[in-house]
């Protein structure tokens, strides 16, 4: 079947995507990737169900050598993600459009924004919005990379080392994989798949078993970090919970299976209504409350303190960014690679797992809209949005730690700084004016943004499963989102501790970040393949237009003159000539 420019219907060659009419259910996914997939998730969980304190401290052992022996390169290659995300958006590939050349954006600005937003950092936000500038405040887990000291000099430190983490950095990878992805689906017409990204460099070897381990590996990835961030997030609606009484303190994990159950439940309505309803409607409700939530916080807090400090902070982070890119704390010793550890190698890896999830899901709702626009939206917007939340809520938090000590920051058993991220969001805004409605409020927006991660996450692994469909079967839509709770709700519920088998998932998430970082290089080695292939094709295209423009300009002078006749003669005209 042939296939248009632009379109989403795959040629005879390629993987074939999805349901088609009349198709028994049990054919409608791609057998070597969705099976495949489904095993090793299930397989993983009972391992680490039946060995939950062995299973984490293996894959802590496993993530502290890849970063203690790779960090360096995470470093330069995330720092380079951010290089080649700013070169393909100013330059003169810009213009090239992720569809056909008349194709209008699917979605409008806010909803597009809204979406990006959602996917991309949401639930994060949430709960790192407080809890990460006090812990970098309070030099957690050591001084040797991190802030000063608890000083005025250290919370703008943390406030900029906050800034590195969620800002330029996180948004390049995810346009390094939604870009090579828009390209290839709306723009060449291939189906929504990480494999069809290399096609340029692999060519028809994407068909066979290298195609379906890198897509078998970005749902395994996907799923691990949607399922980890599912299970963490629910132990801070309990401790959110807790903070209002509603739970006490011996609730106990039944608590924890009724919340991921209802969430499920809520993502499982959304991801089958589809993106163009169900998800669009929840981020856009996700937006209007977080952004409410963060004005609420705003005028009642330092509000004076808070602009300064944004306008302060932005500075410092642009000012230090080339420094702090390639920052390794290498002088620190063992100290520095345990910040590293803990932090920005930590992060870099995160991001990288989470890439194909937010990658797919950004090209599937970016088509119509030019590199430029993809890029300076998925960069630069969220960006803007992150740093002006951190510093909202963050902000307001070292500014009452700075002026009440001890009130944001306590200490542990052995008189060390301690913070608890589970509760400090629900501890700042219990300082506010109606403090107990913005923390229910807060849980509210928790729900909310773990619904929009969980059902972007099943809609892409999803699409990655079914070879590519665009509107995937809804039963397989059923079964990700549904497997998804059921990982979090058994993790969390296992072993003596509460969140050994989760951070399990969450080691082992960072761990396929590793081999799919090589991929991201040759994704962008293949997009500026396929970028350079069509701005050649381009300038060919209006070189020919400008020879024929200039050849019946030319034609067109000489018969004004005289010179040659209308119908192609070559001599002088004369009144009475005549010729066939």
């Amino acid at each position: 079947m042939p296939r248009g420019k632009g379109s989403l219907v795959a040629t005879e060659t390629e993987i074939e995507p999805g349901t088609q009419a009349g198709q028994p259910w049990y054919k409608s996914v791609h057998h070597p990737v969705f099976w495949p997939a489904a095993a090793l998730v299930v397989v993983f969980v009972l391992v680490t169900m039946i060995w939950p304190v062995e299973m984490n401290t293996g894959m802590a052992e496993v993530q502290g050598w890849i970063v203690k022996v790779f960090g360096s390169y995470y470093t330069l290659i995330v720092t380079g993600f951010v290089v080649f995300a700013l070169w393909v958006g100013l330059g003169h590939y810009g213009d090239i459009k992720l569809g056909k050349d008349d194709e209008k954006p699917e979605f409008t600005l806010f909803s597009w924004f809204a979406m990006l937003f959602a996917a991309g950092m949401g639930i994060g936000l949430v709960f790192w919005g407080v809890a990460e500038p006090l812990n970098h405040y309070a030099g957690i887990p050591n001084r040797a990379a991190g802030a000063s000291g608890m000083t005025e000099q250290g919370a703008q430190e943390s406030m900029v080392q906050t800034f590195l983490h969620w800002g330029l950095h996180p948004w390049a990878i995810y346009v390094v994989v939604g870009l090579a992805i828009a390209y290839a689906v709306h723009r060449k017409g291939h189906p929504i798949s990480i494999r069809w990204t290399l096609k340029p460099l692999l060519g028809d070897r994407i068909h066979g078993w290298i195609g379906d381990i890198i897509d078998i590996a970005a749902i395994v990835g996907t799923l691990f970090g949607v399922a980890t961030s599912l299970g963490l997030g629910v132990l801070q609606i309990g401790a959110g919970l807790n903070f209002l009484e509603i739970v006490g303190d011996d609730a106990g994990k039944l608590v924890y299976v009724f919340l991921i159950g209802g969430i499920t439940l809520i993502a499982i309505f959304s991801v089958v209504t589809g993106v163009k309803k169900g998800i669009k409607w929840l981020s856009n409700i996700n937006m209007g409350l977080a952004g409410f939530l963060l004005l609420f916080v705003l005028l009642t807090g330092p509000v004076l303190f808070i602009f300064r400090e944004f306008v302060q902070s932005v500075g410092l982070y642009f000012q230090t960014l080339l420094q702090k890119s390639f920052d390794t704390t290498a002088l620190q010793g063992t100290e520095g690679i345990d910040w590293q550890n803990y932090w920005t190698a930590f992060y870099w890896g995160w991001w990288i797992s989470w890439a194909p999830f937010v990658g797919v899901f950004i090209a599937r709702i970016s088509k119509g809209r030019t590199v430029r626009q993809f890029v300076a939206a998925v960069l630069l917007v969220p960006t803007t949005l992150t740093f002006l939340w951190f510093t909202v809520f963050g902000g307001s938090a070292l500014a009452r730690e700075l002026s009440n000590k001890g009130s944001m920051v306590g200490t542990d058993d052995d008189g060390n700084p301690s913070v608890n991220d589970d509760r400090s969001l629900f501890e700042l805004l219990d300082g506010l004016p109606g403090g107990t409605l913005l923390i229910g409020l807060a849980i509210i927006l928790i729900v909310l943004f773990f619904v929009t991660s969980s059902d972007s996450g099943s809609l892409v692994v999803d699409m990655l499963a079914s070879g590519g469909e665009v509107e995937p079967p809804t039963w397989s839509r059923i079964f990700w989102a549904s497997l998804e709770g059921l990982v979090a709700i058994a993790l969390l519920t296992s072993g003596d501790g509460a969140t050994d088998g989760l951070w399990a998932l969450r080691y082992a998430a960072i761990i396929i970040a590793l081999p799919f970082s090589i991929v991201m290089i040759f994704m962008c080695w293949a997009t500026l393949k396929e970028f350079r292939a069509e701005r050649q094709a381009t300038l060919r295209m209006q070189r020919r237009q400008q020879r024929e423009e200039l050849t019946e300009h030319v034609s067109q002078s000489l018969i004004d003159e005289g010179l040659v006749e209308p119908n192609g003669g070559n001599g002088p005209s004369s009144p009475g000539s005549s010729r066939a």
